[in-house]
């Protein structure tokens, strides 16, 4: 497949996972990381990365079929072909998400975030982010500079914990006792 060089200039959000591939003819199970997840297929247009090489590729047909998506692949007609793509990150260019609400932060720009506690403790930097049905949860890995070596996972409650976050300087103030 050709590179896309205009898909390879955008900076890119990852979307969705391909897990495996689906039958004979080249369809691909994708998980998606959206909500609700076939909001994935909303975006026709997607940029297949792995490592560093990508390429941009089209939705011909999807569908959501328990926790994952079927998707059939423009150019991918057999189950060979589709094979090679496992493994692949699914991106759609950051400028094409949709607009939030003051306040509201896609889990993309919390990742990296230095988090401090109210009295300026460093804990680390937010790795990643769980799902777990009530909430979810902030996982704070420790840094250079950070308080202890530990872990936290902490609630992402903004109402509760979350004081401040600062997308321009990269941090997040949260009222969280660093013994927890």
């Amino acid at each position: 497949m050709a590179v896309d060089p205009v898909a390879e200039s955008q900076p890119l959000t990852v979307m969705g996972e391909i897990v495996a591939v689906h039958g004979i003819r080249g369809a691909v199970k994708i998980y998606s990381h959206t909500d609700p997840l076939d909001s994935l297929l909303d975006y026709t247009g997607w940029v297949l990365r792995q490592g560093a090489h990508q390429h941009a590729v089209k939705v011909v047909s999807g569908r959501l079929q328990g926790r994952v998506l079927i998707v059939q692949l423009k150019g991918i007609s057999d189950r060979n072909q589709a094979l090679e793509l496992v493994g692949h990150e699914v991106c759609v260019p950051s400028t094409s998400l949709p607009d939030l609400e003051p306040g509201e932060y896609y889990w993309h720009q919390l990742q990296g975030l230095q988090v401090f506690t109210l009295a300026g403790e460093l804990l680390g930097v937010v790795d990643h982010l769980l799902e777990t049905g009530a909430n979810d949860v902030l996982v704070v890995k420790p840094c250079a500079g950070s308080l202890d070596q530990r872990e936290r996972l902490l609630p992402y409650l903004p109402e509760d914990f979350i004081r401040e976050i600062d997308l321009v300087a990269g941090r997040m103030q949260v009222d969280w006792d660093p013994e927890f």
